[in-house]
């Protein structure tokens, strides 16, 4: 069996990416890991040429990810969350597995999960709760497909502003925004998954989810 985890991140070796990393190691099953910012995918067209063939017409690096997850036995999909809602990669790619649902239903009944990460704390009162709205995304298109939603995790990140160069100045920095108008580089800090003790175990445990559906335990 093979579980296939996709990362929308564009930072090499991001939260994003080291989490889906643990994840996809806890399944103790084969896996595969694709950066989305190494591929060529665009959006899906709406055009329903797919209707017969369940292959998207456009041809690029999106037919190949369809295919990969067509054959996965469970799949993992990792992003973040800029304007508070989940990245344009893992949106796109999720949009070209549309071509699988057509009368086969290709990725129903798999398990699946969401790993999100944003730079928003929970209890930051007036701004969005950007990793719900993130891991809601991942868990309509697998609730649309039939799939066998494991759950979702939320990781804190960090704010852009914090390595631009011009955090503590900006007029519309995001620090200050999130944090208030007191914050700086230095009392903000950057944020490591590998800090957040929950977060470690959610993701241990979303991998350890998913083996158990597949092994039927």
């Amino acid at each position: 069996m093979k579980i296939l985890g996709v990362s929308g991140s564009p930072i090499k070796n991001s939260n994003t990416d080291r989490a889906l990393h643990m994840a996809l190691q806890a399944t103790g099953m084969e896996t595969e890991f694709v950066k989305l910012t190494e591929c060529d995918i665009e959006p899906c067209l709406a055009c329903l040429e797919c209707l017969d063939t369940n292959e998207c017409v456009i041809g690029d690096d999106g037919n190949k990810l369809a295919e990969k997850a067509r054959h996965a036995d469970g799949l993992i999909i990792a992003g973040f969350t800029p304007y508070s809602s989940i990245d344009a990669r893992c949106k796109a790619f999720m949009e070209r597995l549309y071509p699988l649902r057509h009368k086969y239903g290709l990725m129903q009944g798999k398990p699946g999960g969401a790993i999100v990460t944003c730079a928003i704390p929970e209890d930051c009162p007036g701004l969005p709760n950007a990793c719900q709205n993130g891991i809601e995304a991942v868990q309509a298109y697998m609730m649309e497909e039939g799939m066998n939603f494991q759950g979702g995790v939320k990781i804190l990140g960090n704010v852009p502003c914090l390595t631009c160069g011009y955090g503590d100045e900006c007029a519309t920095s995001g620090l200050k925004m999130i944090f208030g108008p007191e914050a700086s580089l230095d009392s903000v800090g950057l944020s490591s998954f590998e800090n957040q003790q929950e977060a470690l175990r959610q993701v241990e445990e979303l991998g350890a989810n998913i083996r158990n559906v597949l092994l039927g335990g």
